[in-house]
């Protein structure tokens, strides 16, 4: 086993990162490193509003404060900062939160958190060369004791009614409609459905910040 940069804990990290409104949102060892995915916390958005990067003008603000910020609390902490964006190649962060634990696919497809349910999203993540030891992961995914399955019919036009295919032609068309206004100003019907998203508060503004990428107007 590789010796961990500068004895890094992982609550040490997780203490770091949260000084810029991140948070852990996984973690898993890969090839004698350690991989954290990193993403927004409490107090997040209000922050991001007051960064240069939000209030430039310039293109792509949030990855641009992502790969500021988190490059320099790689710097700071000896570590890799790596990004889910700027590829091709992309890096795996799909692969990485399954196999960190505290995450798993939703029925209708979507990634479901621990704790940020399906509003879970990643900025980036930090590499560290060696094994940092990790807490304890969940032993089964939220979806298994949901006895409703909200996400499953909350979509207006069933763009998520199969897990394995979603109807990106039906959503878009649907959000240039009237009653589509409602996903396009808190974020997409079927992500806010899921208990656990509920109790993850997450502004309404972030969410339309995301939603105007997703759909330009």
């Amino acid at each position: 086993m590789a010796a961990v940069s500068q004895n890094l804990t992982f609550d040490r990290i997780a203490d770091h990162v949260a000084r810029d409104r991140l948070m852990v949102l996984g973690a898993l060892h890969e090839k004698g490193d350690t991989v954290l995915l990193l993403g927004p916390g409490k107090g997040f958005w209000a922050m991001f509003r007051t960064q240069p990067e939000f209030q430039d003008g310039g293109p792509d603000p949030m990855d641009r404060w992502s790969e500021r910020v988190i490059t320099g609390i790689a710097q700071t902490l000896d570590a890799e900062a790596l990004f889910p964006f700027g590829g091709p190649p992309y890096q795996p962060f799909l692969r990485w939160a399954l196999s960190s634990g505290h995450a798993w696919s939703s029925p209708v497809g979507m990634l479901v958190h621990a704790t940020a349910g399906m509003m879970v999203s990643f900025r980036g993540a930090l590499r560290v060369s060696g094994e940092i030891a990790l807490p304890p992961a969940p032993t089964a995914s939220p979806c298994e004791s949901c006895e409703t399955k909200p996400c499953t019919t909350a979509c207006p036009v069933d763009a998520l009614s199969d897990a394995h295919f979603y109807k990106v032609d039906a959503c878009h068309a649907y959000l240039d409609t009237l009653p589509g206004a409602i996903c396009m100003k808190g974020g997409c019907l079927v992500r806010r459905a899921c208990p656990i998203s509920q109790s993850f508060v997450r502004d309404p503004a972030q969410s339309a910040f995301h939603m105007g990428y997703f759909h330009p107007s």
